[in-house]
């Protein structure tokens, strides 16, 4: 078991990790603790993030950072392909690519073969929107609260070729799964073509029932996109589970891999009729490589991903999420308790029940929304930063305008502790002149 004792010091978090980063994570793995309210064996995790402690960040859906692990082995693989880059990063490095690929099926339960490395959900997200074949008239489905850049990609198709966008409202909170799926098949039409639907929703965390939209996308033979920015090594879902064909993710969000990594997951038989969204040679139609053709790339950057997975298996996928449902738990639980708090995100339950600590840790993801009556989020947020360095994201959209917190592994107690006791002086005494 990790001596965490003498490895914290005390509660102080130095901003460095142990020398020997790989025996730390061989140490964490075999390390039996790790519940949810074990804050030892929390800070020790949280030692392994070099992180500004001078300030608290609660925007971890925006990017998380990586562990120390995984920067050092970033910058090992830099210099390595740095020593001769043709020979070295071309030769040696690029077949070492196919590691990760593996290692990102085991996780996602599915074929290597089916795994495509990108560089974010929204590349993903696009060979999709672009390479599926759309005429005009065709209709694509999805809702008001998806991702900012997909809608922005589907407008270009209305602009370009006469497609058309269709938009459902979702229910704010989300208290009823299978009105989401009532909501989506009475919008869809005999010219629609495409659902596009989100794992986590990323203005909310609220949790779609994907399984369910994706067995109607199958009854009716028309094919759905899952954004799964915020679902993968977050939620422990499983491509089968899920039941879907196609599916983009972020590697830099939940995984805490390098900026700027993602995946693209396409069952076996739909590769062929997906064009990718960069040229491919003919001789790729059915291999998953065709979707990676962007050129001149950096691998040291796809490799550190294993590194990635091998903290994410460390600190194992269950542990993770039941801390991360804990630390959103916690100061849910203690604003629930004042009137002028609102909630856009439902944490399990009938609608309009008091709030349960103990269903909200059974369910769920660490991002919520809230919203404090009479106070703007923007000028929230620009408080909580400007006066307290706490460092959140204002919602501005019309359906679930608030502030959004997303901890992050490494978050403590005790930063959540400043967060809400800074909203708390905000509810007594108004925000500053």
């Amino acid at each position: 078991m990790l001596a965490r004792r003498s490895l914290l010091g005390g509660v102080a978090l130095p901003l460095v990790l142990p020398p020997n980063a790989a025996g730390f994570l061989r140490e964490l793995a075999r390390d039996p603790g790790g519940a949810p309210t074990d804050e030892d064996f929390w800070r020790t995790v949280a030692r392994s993030f070099a992180v500004d402690r001078s300030l608290v960040n609660l925007n971890n859906g925006g990017v998380c950072p990586s562990p120390m692990a995984v920067q050092e082995d970033y910058h090992r693989h830099l210099e390595f392909a740095n020593s001769a880059p043709a020979y070295t990063m071309w030769r040696i490095q690029d077949a070492q690519r196919e590691t990760v690929r593996k290692g990102l099926a085991r996780l996602f339960g599915v074929d290597p073969e089916e795994i495509a490395l990108t560089r974010n959900t929204s590349e993903g997200l696009w060979t999709c929107q672009y390479g599926l074949e759309l005429v005009a008239g065709d209709e694509v489905l999805t809702t008001t609260q998806d991702y900012p850049r997909m809608l922005a990609a589907f407008r270009q198709l209305e602009r370009r070729r006469g497609v058309r966008l269709v938009e459902i409202e979702l229910p704010v909170p989300v208290s009823d799964p299978a009105e989401i799926v009532r909501r989506f098949a009475s919008a869809i039409t005999e010219r629609t073509r495409m659902l596009l639907c989100s794992q986590v929703v990323n203005l909310t965390g609220e949790v779609l029932p994907i399984a369910e939209l994706c067995a109607l996308g199958r009854e009716r033979g028309i094919p759905v996109l899952v954004d799964g920015a915020h679902g993968f090594a977050h939620l422990e879902d499983q491509r089968d589970t899920l039941g879907c064909d196609y599916y983009a993710t972020s590697l830099h969000k939940w995984l805490s891999a390098p900026f700027g990594t993602g995946m693209l997951c396409v069952r076996r038989d739909r590769i062929r009729g997906l064009w990718p969204l960069t040229a491919a040679d003919e001789s790729l139609d059915d291999d998953i490589r065709k979707f990676e053709q962007i050129g001149t790339h950096s691998v040291p950057l796809v490799l550190s991903i294993a590194d990635a997975i091998a903290f994410h298996d460390a600190l194992g996928g269950a542990r993770k999420l039941a801390r991360l449902r804990h630390l959103r738990t916690l100061w849910v639980e203690r604003l629930a308790r004042y009137d002028r708090v609102r909630f856009h995100t439902h944490f399990g339950g009938e609608a309009g029940a008091p709030f349960d600590p103990t269903r909200a840790r059974a369910t769920g993801t660490g991002l919520a929304n809230f919203t404090l009556d009479g106070i703007a989020p923007e000028d929230l947020a620009a408080h909580l930063w400007r006066d307290h360095r706490i460092y959140t994201i204002a919602i501005g959209h019309a359906d679930v305008p608030g502030v959004r917190v997303t901890p992050g592994v490494y978050t403590t107690t005790e930063e959540l502790e400043r967060f809400t006791g800074a909203v708390e002086r905000v509810l007594t005494h108004g925000l500053p002149a």
